[in-house]
């Protein structure tokens, strides 16, 4: 059974993510872990306070004592849980619609379970072989207050305070009503900025916008820019560890150009990154001219997670990685995705120039994606294997490491089946938009031609 995605497991609340699967993953991350305590935290969900109990009891069962953090952005959990080296369940489905809820197991090093890890859990979840304790040695709940504010306090003294203050921004902040707008909104005060905010009351129901900070998602967002006349508008999704930009003009900042100006001003020779099989060709050309090296993963942040700690264990400086969705590590602070700390580090280049300045030289670059249905096992075997017989045959550098991904030094065009739907999804990226469009073209044309014979 496979339970555990590339991010934690996510499902609708109270149908495919219910009290008792809860309860449940809480048991078998309690027997393999054998701590005597984990930390509970969950986002603003409606659901979020039903599974917390949940999962507070499946590891009070096994013996475990339980700090409940109360609502809390998943990185402030992760704070917490390394700070107190305790493991930690986090109640939440991030970005997803607000009918979703889910859960992510972080470590007593507070950081994401790696895969092995994971799978450990997962046979533990199909055995159903899960510890018990003896009546009088059940674990009891505490609550714990003081962990946002810890975590506030951890951020301040991780960013250039100076810099930002000095500068004295207008930000405009829309928290989502997620998790972020517990913290955000002061974070940036204390940072010395004039702050406006937008979606910035906690609510499960999201009345504002939904949870994920993609641009149809920000118009109250670009509009309070404009109005405030703010230097930098900032998005969380809904448990706080992403981070999307708007400009000084009220215009969208594309996710994959702020990383890619965050990279610019933290790479050095010799350094390394790593992002995901789809990454942006902003982040290949700054990393060329950075003389860095450049890893990719398959898509997901538990699998970026593994390969930064390789790296590290092998010796090499890794100083940022991610996605352009705004999910940023910034490994040397925390392994951890951040999106305060995220914005808050941007706000050090704001600092010094206006936002469209920052992103300008990442600006050019034009996407296309387009996905293929398919109707059975065989059109998807038909499909994947003409794309892999068009890949090979291509003139370009062709990774496998998440589907097919080549690479033309310029452009680049992936084709990769969804780890959620019954689709393919082909993108490709170029400064020219119809060298992109003929590189999607070309693998559509090759899957559909398959299709026609499955």
């Amino acid at each position: 059974m496979k339970v555990f995605g590339s991010s934690g497991v996510r499902g609708l609340a109270n149908d495919e993510v219910t009290p008792t699967f809860a309860m449940r993953v809480a048991r078998a991350a309690g027997t393999a872990w054998g701590a005597k305590r984990v930390a509970v935290g969950r986002d603003t969900r409606t659901t979020g306070g039903m599974l917390a109990d949940a999962v507070a009891s499946g590891l009070a069962s096994v013996g475990a004592a339980v700090d409940r953090v109360g609502i809390v952005p998943t990185p402030g959990l992760q704070a917490y849980a390394e700070r107190e080296g305790v493991p930690a369940v986090m109640v939440t489905a991030s970005h997803n619609p607000p009918a979703y809820n889910g859960l992510k197991l972080i470590g007593a090093d507070g950081i994401e379970l790696a895969r092995a890890d994971l799978d450990g859990i997962e046979e533990l979840l199909d055995g159903r072989e899960f510890a018990r304790a003896d009546w009088d040695a059940v674990g009891e709940s505490r609550r714990v207050e003081g962990v946002r504010r810890a975590y506030v306090d951890d951020l301040l003294g991780a960013v250039d305070r100076e810099r930002i203050a000095d500068a004295a921004p207008t930000v405009a902040l829309d928290p989502g009503h997620g998790a972020g707008a517990l913290t955000s909104p002061g974070f940036f005060r204390r940072l010395g900025c004039e702050v406006v905010t937008v979606n910035a009351q906690p609510d499960g129901h999201f009345p504002g916008r939904d949870p994920e900070p993609v641009a149809p998602n920000l118009g109250d967002l670009r509009r309070l820019v404009r109005a405030s006349d703010a230097d930098l508008g900032i998005a969380h999704d809904g448990d706080g560890d992403r981070a999307i930009f708007v400009d000084e003009r009220g215009e969208d900042v594309e996710g994959d150009a702020a990383l890619a100006a965050l990279a610019a001003a933290e790479l050095g020779p010799g350094d390394a990154t790593v992002s995901a099989v789809n990454v942006s060709q902003r982040l290949v050309d700054v990393v060329r001219e950075a003389g860095a090296t450049l890893e990719l993963t398959p898509i997901g942040s538990t699998n970026i997670i593994s390969r930064i700690r390789e790296l590290r264990t092998e010796g090499a400086n890794v100083p940022i990685a991610g996605e352009g969705n705004g999910g940023i590590f910034f490994p040397n602070y925390r392994l951890a995705r951040d999106g305060a700390y995220t914005a808050a580090r941007f706000l050090e280049l704001v600092a010094e120039r206006p936002t469209s300045e920052v992103v300008a030289p990442y600006g050019g670059y034009h996407n296309v994606r387009e996905n293929l249905d398919y109707g059975s096992a065989a059109q998807r075997e038909a499909m994947l294997s003409a794309i892999a017989r068009a890949a090979e045959a291509a003139d370009a550098d062709l990774d496998r490491t998440d589907g097919y991904r080549l690479d033309y030094g310029d452009a680049w065009v992936l084709a990769r089946p969804s780890g959620t739907e019954p689709l393919i999804r082909v993108y490709a990226e170029a400064r020219d938009p119809d060298r992109a469009e003929r590189l999607v073209d070309r693998m559509v044309a090759a899957a559909e031609e398959a299709t026609a014979d499955a």
